[in-house]
């Protein structure tokens, strides 16, 4: 089976670096352009079946990735949902510096360790977007394809398991607004990565693909 991992378009909050989580936060105009991108670039790929995060920013861009023929496929999972922030959601770094700067160098140093203040772990990601996956995947064939849409933290948390990689490696690869990701396999505990944070539908080789706050 293949999946395409994908990851929602911008927001006006991701435009201005702040740290989003679990706020349902709509897609700017630049990321409903992201996602027709998107789009465009997977009009002919064939694709049996489609899971979104609720959250509206990853619902929409996975509606205009599906396009009208095909976003009847469209299910939702909550256990794709980005990690919640608690109380640094809606907060620019440079806020959080000044109220919880231990708990920001150690989320960029070590960010495996850190429980974020009334959120969550990324082991606490992990634990349910895993699940939230081998349900999409349950009683997919070996010709079929899946299309993931998620968040940055999930995708990562997802892909450093895939990749067997700990989680304090999670800041060593990007995960780009409308990336894909390529994951091909006989099941969810076999897959390989065969395409990573490739976003070539809305930016350059060379262009900028950095996140501005997870």
């Amino acid at each position: 089976m293949r999946i395409l991992l994908a990851r929602h378009g911008e927001t006006a909050w991701n435009a201005e670096g702040r740290y989003q989580g679990q706020e349902d936060i709509v897609l700017s105009a630049v990321g409903e352009a992201q996602a027709c991108a998107l789009g465009e670039r997977l009009k002919s790929v064939p694709i049996d079946r489609a899971v979104a995060s609720p959250l509206s920013r990853a619902r929409r861009t996975a509606e205009l990735a599906l396009g009208p023929e095909r976003v009847g496929l469209l299910t939702t999972d909550a256990g794709l949902m980005e990690i919640a922030h608690g109380q640094w959601e809606g907060l620019l770094a440079s806020e959080i510096r000044e109220r919880d700067p231990d708990r920001l160098l150690a989320w960029r140093e070590s960010p495996h360790e850190v429980l974020m203040p009334d959120g969550e772990s990324l082991q606490h990601v992990l634990d349910r977007a895993w699940p939230a996956l081998a349900r999409a995947c349950a009683g997919l064939s070996a010709d079929d394809t899946l299309l993931v849409v998620a968040h940055d933290a999930v995708n990562r948390v997802l892909l450093c398991r895939i990749m067997g990689l700990p989680l304090q490696q999670l800041w060593t690869f990007r995960q780009a607004p409308t990336t894909l990701n390529l994951l091909e396999g006989d099941d969810v505990e076999q897959l390989e990565v065969v395409r990573l944070n490739d976003c070539a539908h809305h930016t350059a080789l060379f262009g900028e693909a950095v996140h501005r706050a997870l």
